[in-house]
């Protein structure tokens, strides 16, 4: 009996030896496994990593590898030391985790790939309405390598609910752009940083009025203070470029003095400037005119967007009652009629509203003035709006006469190309020279002095592009604040992902005949 027992224990004992044997040689071969498949790991992510830095050209960021390796292949840097804390630490910092993954994430993306956009105002209505949402595609002009690079991500230039500015100034990296799929094409709709955006005031009303306020204002206090003020067209090009100076600096002086209005006078970097959208109408090296309201380029007159809008004279029946479904099928908004929100109630509680007046200024599309007239239960006359124009047009230191619907001749700036400067060009090409191209410019007894030299030419050092609305009646574009630079375009709407009527509520207010719509098919 004892010699069974003993047999036992030692077939026991050898079961288990090589039971533990066999258990330590799985273990090693998953160890092995699991470090091939880190390895492999390893040299997919380095091969897109080394990759993205051939792309923007950026091989500084070679210093990074290192910590790649380390946390694939050598681990000796504990990336994940809060899991081995207690509860409380380890459930905090796992949020903390995923929060900071995601918002690296989201700059990287937004920075190099996509980013969402959303329409804010009718200037290119009826071709893209407000409420649309698109999806933006830095790659197809080339993203740029972000000139202030310490920026919080989802944000553009201000905190929510705080106020502050969501960058920091530093660094701050000179402009270069990555080789994108394409350059921008003539009629191309374009996202870009508001050019006149590099001045502010800080109060959230005035942030992208600073320069039309200065001259405003200026003109009305020099006006209201002066017994006999000067009529700036009655002045030589010289006289004229002076005149304009001092108004400038007047009101400029009087924004400063009133902080409690307008707040302070501060600059923004060009990535941190407001997004804009808008149509690229002329290109670098292109002469450009307006003639009755159509755009010619070096004597050719450009293709008309499709549902391009201009503003018509509309005298309405008395007591004509404009229905819902009228306005939905001519794709008429309440701020095409000017209703107040109490004619949007009207709308939504009755289904139709009563225009607030009945000889009213509105833009229409051809076919919705077409069909418009054609209701004569409705519209006793309709005419378009000849030579319309409101507010001063650039450049906004001389007078040239020209309005929205006939403006120029201009040339738009190429990269490499030169121009004669002479006093009566000089305030077209003087802020481009000037702000954009970082350039000391005095204008002085009729000649020009570029950084201490006297200049009677100028070589571009980027291309410009000219950008208008399709509502070309209510839209501030090149019109108003002149070229866009080159290292201001952001990127392409390449689709609309979402769109919502502001009109309207809940489910009717969803444009579900637009969701997916290509903005390259919008003509």
């Amino acid at each position: 009996m004892t010699k069974r027992l003993t047999n036992y224990s030692l077939l026991i004992t050898n079961y288990s030896f090589y039971e533990s044997m066999s258990t330590k040689k799985r273990v090693k071969e998953k160890k092995e496994v699991n470090k091939t498949l880190q390895w492999v790991k390893f040299i997919i992510a380095l091969a897109c990593y080394l990759a993205f830095l051939y792309w923007v050209k950026s091989w500084l960021g070679l210093i990074v590898i290192p910590f790649i390796y380390d946390a694939y292949i050598s681990k000796k840097i504990n990336w994940q030391w809060w899991k081995d804390a207690e509860k409380p630490v380890r459930a905090v910092m796992s949020w903390v985790d995923a929060i900071v993954f995601a918002l690296v994430a989201v700059y990287f993306i937004n920075q190099f790939f996509f980013q969402n956009y959303v329409i804010p105002s009718s200037s290119l209505e009826k071709s893209l309405l407000t409420g649309d949402y698109l999806f933006v595609s830095k790659v197809a002009y080339g993203p740029r390598i972000p000139q202030t690079p310490l920026t919080m991500p989802l944000t553009q230039h201000t905190m929510p609910l705080f106020g502050t500015k969501s960058y920091i100034e530093w660094p701050h990296w000179d402009y270069r752009r990555v080789k994108g799929l394409g350059d921008v094409q003539l009629n191309d709709i374009v996202v870009f940083n508001y050019p006149a955006g590099d001045t502010i005031c800080t109060d959230i009303r005035y942030q992208t009025e600073y320069y039309r306020m200065c001259y405003e204002l200026g003109r009305e206090i020099y006006e209201n203070n002066y017994p006999n003020p000067v009529n700036p067209a009655d002045l030589n090009h010289q006289q004229q470029h002076d005149y304009f100076a001092f108004i400038y600096a007047v009101g400029r002086n009087y924004i400063k003095n009133n902080p409690h209005e307008y707040g302070d006078i501060d600059s923004r970097p060009t990535d941190r400037r407001e997004n804009y959208v808008k149509r690229c109408v002329g290109l670098p090296g292109q002469t450009l005119q307006i003639k009755d309201h159509i755009v010619y380029l070096d004597g050719q007159p450009n293709k008309e967007p499709d549902n391009v809008q201009y503003r018509y004279n509309v005298t309405f029946r008395e007591g004509a009652q404009l229905t819902d479904d009228l306005l939905k099928e001519l794709a008429i908004t309440a701020e095409d009629l000017n209703l107040s929100s109490g004619g949007k109630e009207m709308l939504h509680q009755n289904g139709a509203v009563t225009p607030y007046n009945r000889f009213i200024q509105m833009p229409l599309t051809a076919r919705a003035a077409k069909a418009l007239k054609e209701r004569t239960d409705l519209v006793d006359s309709l005419a378009i709006v000849d030579d319309y124009h409101v507010g001063d047009l650039y450049p906004q230191n001389m007078i040239t006469g020209w309005t929205c619907d006939n403006y120029g001749p201009i040339w738009i700036p190429k990269k490499g190309d030169s121009i004669e400067l002479t006093v009566d060009n000089i305030a077209i090409y003087e802020r481009p020279i000037r702000v954009y191209e970082d350039n000391e410019l005095e204008v002085k007894n009729e000649q020009i002095y570029i950084n201490g030299q006297l200049a009677t030419s100028y070589t571009f050092k980027l291309d410009y592009y000219w950008m208008q609305g399709d509502n070309r009646h209510n839209s501030a574009d090149s019109r108003y604040w002149g070229f866009v630079p080159e290292d201001h375009i952001v990127g392409k709407p390449i689709f609309i992902w979402w769109s919502s009527d502001p009109d309207r509520r809940g489910f009717s207010g969803i444009r579900w005949n637009r969701l997916g719509k290509i903005v390259d098919k919008i003509k």
